[in-house]
């Protein structure tokens, strides 16, 4: 049997939807549902049960499928980068993490988790996953700091060689319509350019980025499952790893692919950058990916207009949803 966490999540979900894809239903999914709609992610997905995320301890120490488990996909996280609660951050994305990657190992249970690239802050230092320089990181934010603490943890532990982390770009796709504010660009322009003609981006407050030069590692949901499903097969993958295409594409460049999909000429206008976010914002973000491809994982050749386009056009237009 496999667990999920975060399952009823953007990428959890999306981790449900690919195990289906190769026949797997014996998955055990552990999320809180909330107010909103996350429960539609799980909409045309198999799975054995579902477990509320408060009760998941208790239930792992009795319930029968906990001895069956061979590998844990540790997906679930509150991923709000404005949200300043540190001591939130510290129980729900860290506290959690060490006792279900404690619990795992001592079952011998093999353990995949979610980092993120927040950890590198303002992307002084680069991007690079070497361990090494993890310990002299500085997060933006308390999300940031929870992902980078237990990376910290993981290689102050010795458990770099025995579990797989994976730090997420700016990761787009279906399933991802709950996030309100933190979904992606694509999913707050795609109604812009379809409804008046026009997108709105940031403005630049960085002397060496234009409007809209501001750049991310924009990768789809499908070359994350990709990243995710290379570490379950290969259980020899071990350590901590950057998970993007290894590419830089500006916003603008992301509205112009935008408008491509629907068909319309671009007409991009720029907004100064909210000022509870001017302070954490990343101007630039790109995956050094060369460690994950040194162990055999093929790099991604530049979709990224194709991305774009297969998540407008056959999923946010549409209303649907990878399970549809």
């Amino acid at each position: 049997m496999i667990l999920i966490t975060g399952a009823t999540g953007f990428i959890g979900s999306a981790v449900v939807w690919e195990l289906n894809r190769r026949g797997r239903t014996d998955l055990i999914l552990v999320d809180k549902l909330g107010h909103g709609e996350k429960w539609k992610n799980l909409l045309g997905l198999k799975f054995a049960e579902f477990i509320d995320r408060d009760e998941f301890f208790e239930r792992l120490s009795v319930d029968h499928w906990a001895h069956d488990l061979e590998a844990v996909f540790h997906i679930g996280a509150n991923a709000d980068t404005t949200l300043l609660d540190g001591d939130f951050f510290y129980s729900w994305n860290f506290d959690f993490t060490r006792a279900l990657c404690d619990w795992s190992l001592g079952h011998g249970v093999r353990f995949i988790y979610a980092s993120s690239a927040a950890v590198y802050g303002d992307g002084a230092l680069g991007f690079s996953d070497d361990p090494d320089l993890t310990f002299k990181l500085k997060p933006l934010n308390p999300y940031g700091f929870s992902k980078w603490l237990f990376d910290k943890y993981v290689l102050e532990h010795d458990w770099y060689d025995k579990v797989a982390g994976f730090r997420f770009f700016n990761v787009f796709g279906p399933n991802e319509y709950h996030k309100g504010r933190m979904a992606s660009v694509i999913l707050h322009t795609y109604p812009q350019a379809r409804d008046v003609g026009t997108i709105r981006l940031f403005e630049s407050h960085h002397p060496d980025y234009k409007d809209g030069g501001q750049s991310r590692d924009f990768v789809s949901i499908w070359e994350v499952l990709e990243g995710l499903m290379f570490a379950y097969d290969n259980p020899k993958v071990n350590g901590i790893f950057n998970l993007g295409t290894g590419r830089a594409h500006s916003f603008n460049q992301l509205a112009e692919a935008v408008f491509a999909a629907i068909q319309k000429p671009a007409h991009i206008i720029y907004f100064p950058t909210p000022d509870d976010l001017r302070d954490r914002y990343q101007y630039y973000t790109c995956a050094e990916m060369s460690r994950l491809q040194a162990l055999g994982f093929a790099s991604f050749t530049d979709k990224f207009a194709d991305y774009v386009k297969r998540y407008v056009v056959d999923y946010i237009a549409p209303g649907k949803r990878l399970g549809d």
